[in-house]
């Protein structure tokens, strides 16, 4: 399974907090089936809840939330379709006024093309979700700047106005 690892990535390179302290995210995989017919192929889909789990944590949800929601948009896009318009579920234990343990719970879906390969044994390609760029502005494809001095961040913004090419 892939989608777990682009999550973690996502949510470091966009959560200051957790990236100076990673150990604070953990993902588990619950209720992990594989779906697959009879047909002269081996190909699969995965299907799983992955539960998303940030201990101690002390920034703003939104910065939380708005990461996972672009992640949603660009690597499980069927949840933004239908007449379900909640796309994952969260359930936090607030420690004090400052800081909370939260889990986040979200269904997920990797399709796995299995070709054979010569001389045996095979080839499993984890296929990319269909792309539906325009259906979410502001939410898909958004650019984050972000500017560093000294390997600490410093400001974000994803108002392109911010970033000057002089």
């Amino acid at each position: 399974m892939k989608k777990p690892d682009t999550l973690r990535r996502t949510i470091l390179s966009f959560v200051p907090t957790l990236a100076a302290d990673p150990a604070k995210l953990s993902f588990f995989v619950d209720k992990g089936r594989i779906a697959a017919r009879a047909g002269g192929t081996l190909s699969l889909e995965y299907r799983y809840t992955l539960n998303v789990v940030i201990e101690d944590y002390a920034g703003d949800v939104d910065d939380l939330m708005v990461p996972l929601l672009a992640w949603i948009a660009e690597q499980q896009p069927d949840l933004f379709e239908g007449t379900d318009p909640e796309p994952f579920a969260f359930e936090s234990e607030l420690l004090d006024a400052d800081r909370a343990d939260v889990s986040i719970s979200v269904e997920l879906t990797e399709a796995v093309r299995v070709t054979p390969k010569e001389g045996g044994g095979f080839d499993a390609d984890h296929l990319e979700e269909p792309r539906h760029l325009d259906e979410f502005p502001g939410i898909c494809c958004v650019n984050l700047w972000q500017l560093f001095m000294r390997d600490q961040l410093v400001a974000q913004t994803s108002d392109p106005a911010f970033v000057s090419d002089a």
